[in-house]
């Protein structure tokens, strides 16, 4: 069945079959690589992109349910080759080691600094977030300095210090 889908701005038309993940067809059909495939079962956020500007597991997403609407991935992100806050603070801190998972904390951070942007102020909410996507690499310290850091600058303050 053919579906549009509209990523990162862009309009396409995708021949599916019902039953195609979203994340398969991110990444089969478009091309577009940085939404990454590990459990396929939701659990780890590796695949996670914004729909609608709401942070969701494309694995568990199937693409027809996506139909018409706004998907926004890793790839979309930056602007005019400008790095969006959340991708530089993540390379000022080191807040990725292999990189594997920094794409699905990036869109899970970017849709949910969108959706509240001044959520690096409630403590529990900012751990469950940080929680809710797995890292085997960095411990999350350096993850949480840079979602720290990046909301700083998405509101327009000045870093601590300056």
């Amino acid at each position: 069945m053919e579906v549009t889908l509209w990523v990162n701005g862009d309009r396409y038309r995708v021949d599916v079959e019902p039953r195609d993940s979203l994340a398969d067809t991110l990444r089969d059909d478009l091309a577009l690589t940085g939404t990454n495939l590990a459990c396929e079962h939701g659990v780890c956020g590796s695949c996670t992109v914004l729909v609608d500007g709401r942070a969701v597991r494309s694995c568990l997403l199937l693409t027809v349910q996506c139909s018409g609407r706004s998907i926004r991935t890793v790839e979309g992100l930056a602007t005019d080759g400008e790095l969006h806050p959340l991708q530089a603070a993540f390379a000022a801190e080191h807040g990725l080691q292999c990189g594997f998972c920094t794409p699905g904390f990036l869109m899970l951070f970017a849709g949910a600094l969108e959706e509240d942007p001044i959520l690096d102020h409630d403590e529990r909410r900012l751990e469950e977030t940080l929680a809710s996507n797995l890292c085997r690499c960095t411990g999350y310290v350096n993850i949480r300095r840079a979602v720290l850091r990046a909301a700083r600058e998405l509101r327009g303050e000045a870093p601590p210090g300056e």
